[in-house]
């Protein structure tokens, strides 16, 4: 088996024993789990219940007669539990053989073939009208850790934002800057109904004045002017923040560019054909396709609705040679995704080729009420509040480490404890654990071999570590960053339990030393993968 997921080659193994008996099966349609027990072997497989039927027989006797297929070159034993069950014993260096594997390929450890595959993730998305709130913050740490695990798993990502500055909110933030900047000169001044009233709208139009002067006013396409400048350094400040958070986008696609060229008009004559008009608005017969009910696309007084232009704009990314697109939305949009992969499918795409992550909402808890508005404010927490207070590492993680379609509590204490009760703090302690042993004994030879490697603490570490690849795939696949979280807790969790009860540096047993020392190596390195693949640091020191 040479260092192969030990996981993987049960897999390909029972399916290459099935093939016997007449079943084929694909390789995700075997399961293959850890045994609760070290007593009931290293594995467990329910394939024998699950399938003898298929071949007239019972679990047991299927289950004898595929062990008595097994190969016995890295399997020890196997034996029959319960009602049919099969239970795997693995010999050591199966599992053994696993370090070297990662001391020689290191962070490359678990990273997947390059894919022929592009996908554009498209997330944040926020109006450039105003600083990006927790519900933004958290489908960015989602966005970005399924991005991360993407690009390790092999495919080609590209990181999209996408500006909506064609629309009501940016004429309504271009007079709301223009008012602020007529009230620092003096001048009467008037705040639009739907304007912006907030402090940063006063700021920007402060910097302005002290960096551009007081004659802007002056100038024939002031409107103009003060909108592109406001969504610019409204979009600055996103960008900023977004970094700090560890965010970074490849491309920023504009409305009013995409719209440009007539976009939208011609893409409303394609559609002619699911087009009808209802007496009031022209409306899209998305019903034909995915959707619960047809859609309006223009108004009764002309104007387009978001539906027609987002067509517009999903279908400039197909053009630039995406093979999917991943949106990642709040999950007030759940009706978006239907309406969409509809309208795809009238251009002939795949009903796949469009998949939307919806985020759930955030709910933050603070000596055990809800907290729900900016102590600085009184509004809506910001991001930046929100890495003020707790960091990014812990943000990130606490975003994550639940499934984006469940609600989430973020308690704002725990965030910022230091002790084993904190996710984060737990996981990275383990790491800086790893990093202070192998300082100490930085000058003893290490033994990637695993040859003394025996005690259960250190074969269970052995097994999470062989666990990773296949769960950074299980984890892209499914979009799902906090199944990674919970690999991360299992492995801090090995690594805690090996640290406690092995003592890896013992100057008076060196060979255990060197092989425990590898051991440590191994998994400090694919902790440290781990943790990046969720945008959180591995700490060397805590």
């Amino acid at each position: 088996m040479k260092s192969e997921n030990p996981i993987l080659y049960l897999k390909n193994t029972l399916q290459k024993i099935l093939i016997d008996f007449n079943l084929s099966l694909d390789i995700d349609e075997i399961v293959i789990e850890h045994s609760k027990d070290d007593k009931h072997g290293d594995y467990a497989t329910n394939i024998a219940m699950k399938y003898c039927k298929k071949i007239g027989t019972n679990p047991f006797s299927f289950a004898e007669q595929i062990i008595s297929k097994l190969p016995t070159d890295v399997i020890e034993k196997a034996e029959i539990a319960g009602p049919g069950f099969i239970n795997f014993f693995m010999k050591n260096d199966s599992l053994t053989n696993i370090v070297q594997k990662i001391i020689s390929e290191k962070e490359n450890y678990g990273r997947g073939l390059k894919k022929q595959e592009k996908i554009n993730v498209e997330f944040v998305s926020a109006n450039p009208t105003g600083d990006l709130h927790v519900g933004h913050a958290r489908g960015a740490a989602i966005g970005d850790s399924i991005c991360r695990l993407l690009s390790f798993s092999g495919y080609d990502v590209t990181r999209e934002y996408y500006i909506n500055d064609a629309g009501a909110q940016v004429i309504n933030l271009r007079d709301s800057l223009v008012a602020r900047y007529k009230q620092i000169l003096g001048l009467p001044f008037e705040l639009p109904k739907d304007g912006y009233y907030g402090d940063d709208i006063i700021k920007m139009a402060n910097f302005l004045y002290e960096n551009e002067g007081p004659k802007l006013l002056d100038r024939d396409d002031y409107l103009t002017y003060f909108q592109r400048r406001g969504i610019e350094l409204e979009l600055n400040k996103i960008i900023d923040v977004l970094r700090a958070f560890g965010v970074k986008f490849d491309v920023f696609s504009s409305e009013k560019a995409i719209r440009s060229n007539h976009a939208v008009e011609k893409e409303l004559d394609y559609l002619k054909p699911h087009l009808y008009n209802d007496g009031q608005a022209l409306v899209l017969k998305t019903t034909e396709f995915l959707d619960d009910k047809d859609r309006v696309v223009v108004k009764s007084d002309g104007s387009y609705t978001y539906f027609l232009p987002d067509i517009v704009y999903h279908l400039n990314k197909l053009s630039r040679g995406f093979d999917k697109l991943i949106d990642v939305l709040g999950a007030d949009h759940h009706g978006y995704i239907n309406r969409m992969k509809s309208a795809l499918l009238m251009h002939g795409y795949s009903e796949d080729t469009l998949e939307v992550t919806l985020i759930q909402m955030v709910r933050f808890i603070k000596d055990g009420v809800e907290v729900k508005a900016s102590k600085r404010t009184g509004n809506a927490i910001t991001l930046d509040e929100l890495i003020e207070e707790v960091g990014r590492d812990a943000s990130r993680y606490f975003f994550v480490m639940r499934s984006s379609s469940m609600h989430l509590d973020f308690d704002l204490d725990l965030a910022k404890e230091q002790s084993s009760n904190n996710p984060v703090y737990y996981a990275q302690y383990a790491h800086a654990r790893l990093c202070s042993v192998l300082q100490q004994a930085k000058d003893i030879t290490i033994d990637p071999s695993g040859k003394s490697l025996i005690k259960k603490e250190e074969l269970s570490l052995l097994k999470v570590l062989a666990d990773f690849p296949k769960e950074v795939e299980d984890a892209a696949n499914e979009r799902a960053p906090y199944k990674m979280c919970n690999y991360i807790h299992a492995l801090a969790e090995s690594v805690h339990r090996f640290y406690t009860e092995c003592r890896i540096f013992d100057p008076h047993d060196l060979d255990v030393s060197a092989s425990r020392l590898a051991l440590s190596l191994a998994a400090k390195i694919v902790l440290k993968s781990a943790l990046e693949l969720v945008g959180v640091d591995a700490k060397e020191k805590m």
